[in-house]
């Protein structure tokens, strides 16, 4: 009764550590334009911080996830929690835009890497039965992150300089997710694996060479690069179509609110038709979503977008984490999970970087939303592609 109990606390203590890791990298996006003002530093330069960002975190998932199976979360993140924290401080007295994209961005990378994969793969852990909706309600956190730091960010800089908001935002951080880090547990069935209960016996070779941890790889790949652009571009784009910055900023806002009902629902049904099913649909729909944000000028037009598109794409997001457990034994649930991360993390890098370059280029976001589209349709086809282990099995001849 106890771990039942508790396995809520960490589904809470997860929502709380993703809210303030994701709001505290994506408010780079609300100083984007105070910073490059401030300093003279480029969209494409500032923006690549947050692409190094990406790469880090991804380079480093599947090494963070490993060591989460070895010595237990905790201690992973924690140290992903002390290390964001850093990342705030140092970039926030950076002196050149070099030395900013090392601080910021490559610790923020480490510290993202160290958080996420241990975190999801133990709570993945932790539950046998609403395994989808609980990994949706924690990413919850990452959906408020929009409605709730990224409006703080621009309260902060629109009375403050950029330096300064953001050595508010470290303080923010680490007063409230080191203590919700240190409340991760590793799930029991790692511990001690039920009576009569054997898991596959697959080695981590066997298992990141088989066919549905590479097709998760390449769908979460495409499926982050979808995403990205629309994500860190978004409130830049509204700003030049002559919307003011805090205005511009509730659309990011929309966005997150709407995430959190896609969340819960995608879980919802995730548990009901299954999580492929759900996932290939999602994906789909979200090419089209972000396709649709070429087509707005007004607010209004901004809002019913971004109302649609955070719906769709926070939703299917925690169902890789679902498919990964169905698929794959606790005990490397931290190097799947890692991996995935590994392939999202690339697919995000393409975003931020991308996005910088064709405005810089073009001096218009147009293709990159057209590319966003041609991405997710990638991702789509690649989910079509998947064949669970159940399925896979059932399909195989029972011995007589």
């Amino acid at each position: 009764m106890h771990q039942t109990r508790y396995r809520w606390v960490m589904v809470a203590a997860g929502a709380v550590i993703g809210c303030l890791a994701i709001g505290a990298v994506f408010s780079l996006p609300v100083f984007l334009r105070p910073m490059s003002a401030d300093t003279g530093w480029s969209t494409t330069g500032i923006s690549a911080a947050m692409t190094i960002g990406f790469i880090t975190s991804a380079l480093a998932s599947m090494i963070m996830g490993s060591l989460s199976d070895r010595f237990g979360p905790r201690p992973i993140v924690v140290a992903g929690s002390a290390l964001m924290v850093v990342a705030l401080l140092l970039g926030s007295v950076s002196t050149s835009l070099p030395l900013f994209q090392a601080t910021f961005g490559l610790m923020s990378g480490l510290a993202i890497a160290a958080l996420m994969a241990p975190m999801m793969s133990s709570i993945v852990g932790w539950f046998d039965t609403h395994r989808s909706l609980a990994v949706s309600l924690v990413s919850v956190g990452f959906g408020v992150a929009p409605m709730t730091m990224s409006p703080f960010a621009a309260w902060l800089v629109e009375g403050h300089d950029w330096r300064t908001s953001m050595q508010v935002i470290a303080v923010l951080v680490a007063v409230l997710m080191l203590p919700a880090a240190l409340l991760i547990r590793r799930p029991p069935a790692a511990v001690a694996p039920a009576p009569g209960v054997a898991e596959p016996e697959i080695t981590v070779g066997d298992a990141i060479r088989s066919p549905q941890f590479i097709v998760l790889c390449l769908t979460n790949f495409f499926c982050c690069a979808t995403h990205a652009g629309p994500i860190f571009h978004t409130v830049s784009y509204a700003v030049t179509c002559g919307i003011p910055l805090m205005a511009a900023v509730s659309i990011y806002s929309i966005e997150g609110l709407a995430g959190l009902g896609g969340r819960v629902a995608f879980g919802i049904l995730g548990d009901r038709l299954g999580a492929k099913r759900v996932l290939v649909a999602g994906l789909l729909a979200q090419a089209f979503g972000a396709l649709a944000y070429a087509f707005v000028r007004e607010l209004a037009g901004f809002y019913t977008v971004a109302a649609i598109f955070g719906f769709i794409y926070a939703g299917v997001m925690p169902l890789y984490a679902v498919l990964a457990r169905e698929n794959f034994p606790q005990r490397m649930m931290g190097t799947v999970i890692g991996g995935t991360g590994l392939a999202g993390g690339l697919g995000m890098a393409l975003g931020p970087l991308a996005g910088g370059l064709i405005y810089d280029t073009f001096a218009t976001y147009t293709w990159m939303y057209v590319g966003a589209w041609g991405m997710g349709i990638g991702a789509t086809l690649m989910a079509m592609t998947f064949r669970s282990k159940a399925s896979r099995d059932t399909a195989m001849p029972q011995p007589a």
